[in-house]
């Protein structure tokens, strides 16, 4: 009776095998959620506490953003005159018009500038004008006054010999050869710069308008290098990028349609680039959207390193983690940092003999930064030494010279305004500088 009563008593639960590890190396009252391929929970403390993730929110972002648009999917601006080019004058306005690309920068706008210059267009007698969304340089312009100051050669000439590189078509032209002068009225209009023509926000253009002719369309490089070289960088313009899918909103959203019922509370994204101070996620929500995306991306014939920076290779916030002997490209994943909340986070994946492909997500809070990165990489790599590293294939290191996604733009010439004959077909001239020293990146 004794022995039956024994069988009858529930043998205690087993702790996960990292779970000691976890809680001696990442320190008390820490999150942290890693799961074999075969979905073996390797370790789990404080997994189903949401906590703010910094940056690791970007993953939701990016799984969102590719949701909604195919991975080559590009952004266009496109330049329109509202008047005839007539001796090298345009005989009107310069209307720039944008589908939200947040990889405008100075260099794109040099190869507008010489596509301008090539088509024959030196000076504006009228002013330049913004229809859409316009972020260049980082920063939302919406009356293009930043920009501006690039076409008139005022501002980012630093950033010229990097054009040059990029786009064989500008050759040894130098920069005063091709930067525009506009010659509206001095200080009038919305965001006038005095002394340097006017500049606004061009509406959609009524039915009695003059009719605006379509000059060029500047189009971005494909999504997935703007996705992979933003999440390097853990850039935040990801605030402005989401805006092309209904913002914020849509992000959450998606993020909790593609994990488990039970998961969705604790998915809050209220910042896509994982700022403010209410975004919420625990370590097991994090590990299921690292799934997703990867399952996701695998629709495509993609993985998760088309998009995630990868340990020791790849220039930018994992430039330098990992990057040991036998550690370098072992770990792809996602840093978050948020120092003024005491937030600090690391998500990825790496590849063990043992385990096969390992997901985890690591979410400090009121450690200081530099000491969670720290306790978070010894968490990896004795995660790797138990399971056995097994680092990606090895691939070039990436160029920290030249924005990755800046190589493969695109620019077209379209219809020529009146006055200036067609110099040929239209074309589309890529740079032909690789972007990230990836091979099969270029598309």
């Amino acid at each position: 009776m004794l022995a039956c009563l024994t069988l009858l008593v529930p043998a205690p639960a087993l702790a996960a095998p990292l779970d000691a590890a976890a809680a001696r190396l990442l320190g008390p009252n820490q999150g942290v959620y890693a799961v074999a391929a075969q979905g073996e929970v390797l370790a789990s403390r404080f997994a189903a506490r949401p906590v703010h993730p910094a940056s690791v929110s970007k993953i939701a972002s990016t799984l969102a953003l590719l949701e909604h648009f195919p991975p080559e999917h590009r952004f266009k601006t496109r330049v329109l005159a509202t008047g005839p080019v007539r001796s090298g004058v345009l005989e009107g306005d310069l209307v720039v018009e944008t589908e939200g690309d947040v990889f405008f920068l100075p260099e794109g706008a040099h190869r507008v500038l010489g596509a301008l210059e090539r088509a024959g267009v030196r000076k504006v007698r009228g002013s330049l004008r913004v229809r859409g969304p316009l972020v260049f340089a980082w920063h939302d312009d919406p009356e293009g006054v930043a920009l501006a100051a690039v076409f008139e050669g005022r501002a980012a000439r630093e950033a010229w010999p990097r054009s040059v590189a990029l786009d064989p078509e500008l050759g040894d032209r130098r920069l005063s050869g091709v930067t525009l002068d506009f010659a509206g009225a001095s200080s009038a209009g919305k965001g006038g710069v005095p002394g340097h023509g006017t500049f606004g926000v061009a509406g959609e253009p009524a039915a009695s308008a003059v009719v605006e002719t379509p000059l060029l369309e500047f189009r971005s490089a494909p999504l997935i290098e703007q996705l992979d070289a933003l999440n390097a960088w853990s850039n935040n313009i990801f605030r402005q990028l989401v805006l092309q899918i209904g913002g914020v909103r849509e992000v959450e959203r998606i993020a909790r349609a593609r994990v488990a019922p039970g998961l969705r509370d604790e998915i809050v994204i209220d910042d896509a680039a994982g700022g403010g101070t209410t975004n919420r996620l625990s370590p097991r929500a994090a590990v299921a959207l690292l799934a997703a995306l990867s399952r996701q991306l695998a629709t495509r014939g993609l993985a998760l390193d088309d998009v995630l920076p990868v340990s020791g290779t790849d220039p930018g916030t994992l430039a330098e983690r990992l990057d040991g002997p036998g550690e370098r490209g072992t770990l792809i994943g996602k840093t978050g940092t948020y120092g003024s909340l005491g937030v600090s986070a690391l998500a990825g994946v790496v590849r063990t003999e043992r385990w096969g492909e390992v997901r985890f997500a690591i979410l400090n809070r009121g450690v200081p930064v530099e000491r969670a990165r720290v306790r978070q990489d010894a968490f990896v790599r004795h995660l790797l030494e138990r399971g056995g590293a097994q680092p990606l294939a090895p691939r070039p290191a990436a160029s920290s010279n030249i924005a990755p996604a800046l190589a493969h733009t695109q620019i077209e010439r379209l219809e020529s305004a009146g006055g200036v004959p067609p110099e040929g077909e239209a074309a589309t001239v890529p740079a032909t500088v690789p972007a990230s020293g990836r091979a099969g990146r270029a598309s």
